[in-house]
């Protein structure tokens, strides 16, 4: 199985998000997060998070970006336990029980996002309104290097011998 982790390319997140996720922290979409908000209260850093932010079940934090991992039908189970307690504690569900089943829905579908995905491809979020109101989200995908697990997107080098490295692309 596979199943989403949040990743961070640059320290941007921590900027642009209330509460940024940490690294390879699981993650779901968590459009249910913005349930009956408009367009009106989508400012700063709500809208970023609303607009492309992936919550991540440990710390209820956002992330740009997320990338596909295995993970274990046990790691699964338990992630669907923890989301149930986070519907019913930060999300308005009525008790755990009826968290249950919502829990579940969001587990298998970001499973189901991930089934024929090569881990390591990174996934991104647009959340949009419509025109009547009703959440709409597309993810994209970009997939790794062939042959690459992990790719390199910049270095850090020392170039004016102080020994603070700057960044370089």
């Amino acid at each position: 199985m596979k199943f989403l982790k949040t990743i961070r390319l640059d320290a941007s997140d921590e900027a642009v998000f209330e509460v940024a996720a940490a690294p390879d922290e699981w993650a779901i979409p968590g459009g249910f997060a913005f349930a009956g908000i408009t367009a009106g209260e989508l400012t700063g850093k709500t809208r970023q998070a609303f607009a492309n932010g992936f919550l991540s079940l440990q710390s209820l934090g956002r992330s740009t970006f997320a990338s596909v991992a295995g993970i274990t039908a046990e790691e699964c189970d338990a992630l669907t336990r923890q989301l149930a307690g986070h519907l019913h504690a930060s999300f308005g569900a009525p008790n755990r029980a009826a968290a249950e089943a919502p829990a579940r829905d969001e587990i298998a579908f970001v499973t189901g996002l991930c089934r024929d995905v090569p881990v390591n491809t990174l996934f991104t979020l647009r959340r949009t309104l419509d025109g009547s109101g009703e959440i709409r989200e597309e993810f994209r995908t970009i997939a790794a290097p062939r042959g690459v697990p992990h790719a390199r997107v910049w270095e850090i080098v020392d170039d004016d011998g102080d020994g603070a490295g700057r960044g370089a692309g």
